[in-house]
């Protein structure tokens, strides 16, 4: 009787390993620079006109409530430096990047029964306008980035109030009035000429209007 053939016995082909999953880029964590960079978008906007000031103060605060490159993009969709929709897949800084590095000389900021924030690190304009009416405006210049030495900031109260918090060591004037309100400027000299100058200027109406410095905030670097 024949010997059973004997088959030989082959190892299975080792199973390769499920590759990393990738994140796509719109649900990568937006960073502040990349939230700062869309803000600088809505407030261009805001000065040219093709955004009210209702549709701005919305878009500014999803802007920092926004946690992901997705949730940034939409909100500068329909403006000029936005990312094009077939590009969707391109990280938000990466269209931003490609923006003019040139920025408006003013930046305005409105509280109409409401409040408007600006703080944090950013970067100031020569002319920054402030309205507030039935409501209120807090400008914290504390960490903010100097690009000039002599800035204004033109505030205007009506029934609301705006508060101006400074560095220790720069000057602060102003020449503006109150109505029937406040306009309470602490002025003083920086010791350093280099030290960036602060005029507040404007008029309050049955308002308030306060700027001083904030105790323990000094810019590290003058004349940067």
């Amino acid at each position: 009787m024949d010997e059973q053939q004997r088959v030989p016995l082959t190892k299975s082909a080792p199973v390769p390993a499920p590759a990393p999953a990738v994140t796509p880029e719109a649900e990568l964590r937006a960073s502040d620079a990349d939230r700062d960079r869309i803000a600088d978008i809505l407030r261009e906007a805001l000065a040219e006109g093709r955004l009210q000031p209702e549709e701005h103060a919305e878009r500014i605060d999803a802007v920092y409530r926004a946690k992901t490159l997705g949730e940034l993009e939409p909100l500068v969709r329909d403006l000029p430096a936005a990312p094009v929709r077939g590009a969707a897949s391109a990280p938000v800084r990466e269209a931003a990047a490609e923006r003019p590095r040139t920025l408006p000389q003013s930046e305005n900021l409105m509280a109409i029964f409401g409040g408007s924030v600006r703080k944090g690190r950013w970067r100031v304009r020569p002319r920054t306008n402030a309205l507030a009416v039935f409501g209120g405006v807090e400008i914290d210049l504390t960490e903010a980035v100097f690009e000039q030495q002599e800035i204004v900031i033109h505030v205007v109260a009506v029934f609301g109030g705006v508060e101006i918090k400074v560095p220790e060591n720069v000057s602060l004037r102003s020449s503006g009035s109150g109505v029937f309100g406040g306009f309470d400027v602490k002025t003083y000299e920086a010791q350093d000429p280099d030290a960036p100058v602060i005029h507040v200027t404007g008029f309050a109406v049955f308002g308030g209007v306060e700027a001083k410095p904030k105790r323990g905030k000094r810019l590290k670097n003058l004349r940067a």
